[in-house]
């Protein structure tokens, strides 16, 4: 089964979420952005998955990469 990329993004009802892309439901709701980056980048990594941290107005902020990269830098 492939991994699911990981996406911070406001929650409705106050706080932040972390979610599953194409999940319905929140795998986890937080008070605090920082909180749901820290539990969304151990999930991506462990997945092996993309992170997505969106803003308040549900644009994509950054990204983070934890996925095989096809591209990885040269060094």
């Amino acid at each position: 089964m492939p991994s699911k990329n990981q996406h911070v993004t406001p929650h409705p009802s106050g706080g932040w979420q972390v979610k599953g892309a194409g999940n319905q439901r929140a795998t986890q709701i937080t008070q605090t952005k920082k909180q749901a980056i820290n539990i969304a980048r151990e999930i991506s990594a462990n997945q092996g998955s993309e992170l997505f941290i969106h803003g308040k107005n549900g644009q994509i902020q950054s990204r983070d990469s934890h996925g095989k990269d096809p591209h990885p830098p040269k060094g």
